[in-house]
């Protein structure tokens, strides 16, 4: 057994968005079905870990810092001793991340993360998971990691289950099912969320009136994203998003007290998707519990969007991006640690989007 393995995984974006949990953490199974699109490698995570009977204790960097708290560890920690319960393996283990998805902004660094930890978890204790119990394994983690399993489109089973077996994560299309489908990312600040999204989704549930209803709409929303992402109709999935979107960011303001993850730069991203869908809908916003505008649209308006967006002074960064596939194992030349627990040399180009390791 090799206990040493890399890989990376993608974030994935909600466009039906998950929020409030029926079982709490380490089990996280939510309140209702969620549907995302897996993005491309540009904002990937990458991570090394390694299990041995030299560590006395599990260790996590993430990005050159060292996790120590237990909030800082609160997700990754309660993934490795799943992993391990499945191996019946004892082993703790160090583990080693790169990320170029800023965290706690909204855009589903920790679903990469969790997705790339429990990928490498699967490798170096050999557990051949099967991509559903592999979804099963990220949840433990991230809620909403467990759809990075996959790529293409995919939906988060809530389920029934008092144990959270039946809360998965499923295919719905491939990657190519959708080939002009672009997905653009707009990066209005870095900062970590005032309000995190376990606290929020908590808040919520106890205190939202507008909660129950948004509930009961849901399955019908899915149902017609299904079958709008079916037929390829950019038109209704993208006021399908637009409205989910709404209506998440509606639930959070009627939180008690309010939850605001949107700023004065989303409001305008807001009002310039709306002018530019005034004669027919061509492109959706979307926004997770953050102030980054996601925009779903087809590849030939992303230029007259991308200029949209770049007219608007707080948006540093836009990002366009493809469908993306689920993770991959990577070769050693690629690891952030070596086989022996030494941290290599590596840095994050963000420009590039590129993870270089230099020794």
């Amino acid at each position: 057994m090799p206990f040493y393995a890399t890989a990376e995984a993608n974030p994935n974006l909600a466009i039906i968005k998950y929020w409030g949990k029926r079982l709490e953490p380490p089990i996280i199974a939510p309140m209702n079905n969620s549907v995302s699109v897996t993005l491309d490698e540009q904002l990937r995570t990458r991570t090394t870990v390694l299990f041995s009977p030299k560590f006395e204790r599990d260790k996590v960097w993430i990005n050159g810092s060292e996790m120590r708290t237990p909030e800082e560890l609160e997700k990754a920690l309660p993934q490795l001793d799943a992993a391990r319960k499945l191996a019946g393996s004892k082993l703790y283990a160090r583990v080693v991340s790169a990320t170029l998805t800023p965290l706690a902004g909204g855009l589903a660094g920790s679903a990469a993360g969790l997705c790339a930890l429990a990928a490498a978890c699967n490798e170096a204790l050999e557990l051949d998971l099967s991509p559903k119990d592999l979804s099963i394994l990220c949840r433990i983690g991230s809620g909403s990691s467990c759809r990075s399993v996959y790529g293409g489109f995919a939906e988060w089973l809530a389920g029934t289950r008092a144990d959270g077996s039946d809360s998965y994560a499923a295919q719905w299309f491939g990657e190519d099912h959708w080939k002009d489908f672009r997905t653009i990312v707009a990066i209005v600040s870095h900062e970590k969320k005032k309000v995190k999204s376990r606290a929020g989704m908590k808040q919520t549930v106890q205190t939202s009136m507008l909660y129950q209803q948004r509930l009961r709409d849901l399955p019908a929303r899915i149902t017609a994203l299904k079958n709008a992402l079916q037929e390829r109709d950019i038109a209704r999935m993208a006021e399908i998003a637009m409205r989910d979107s709404n209506s998440l960011h509606a639930v959070c303001l009627d939180t008690w007290p309010p939850i605001l993850y949107l700023n004065d730069t989303s409001k305008e991203v807001i009002d310039s998707i709306h002018e530019f869908n005034a004669d027919d809908i061509k492109a959706g916003y979307s926004f997770d519990a953050g102030p980054n505008p996601t925009i779903f649209t087809v590849e030939k308006h992303v230029p007259e969007i991308q200029k949209r967006l770049k007219e608007i002074p707080a948006i540093e960064d836009v990002i366009v991006s493809s469908v993306g596939s689920g993770p991959r194992a990577l070769p050693d030349k690629g690891a952030l640690m070596g086989a022996d627990g030494t941290i290599r040399r590596w840095r994050v180009d963000n420009k590039k989007h590129d993870i270089i390791v230099e020794g």
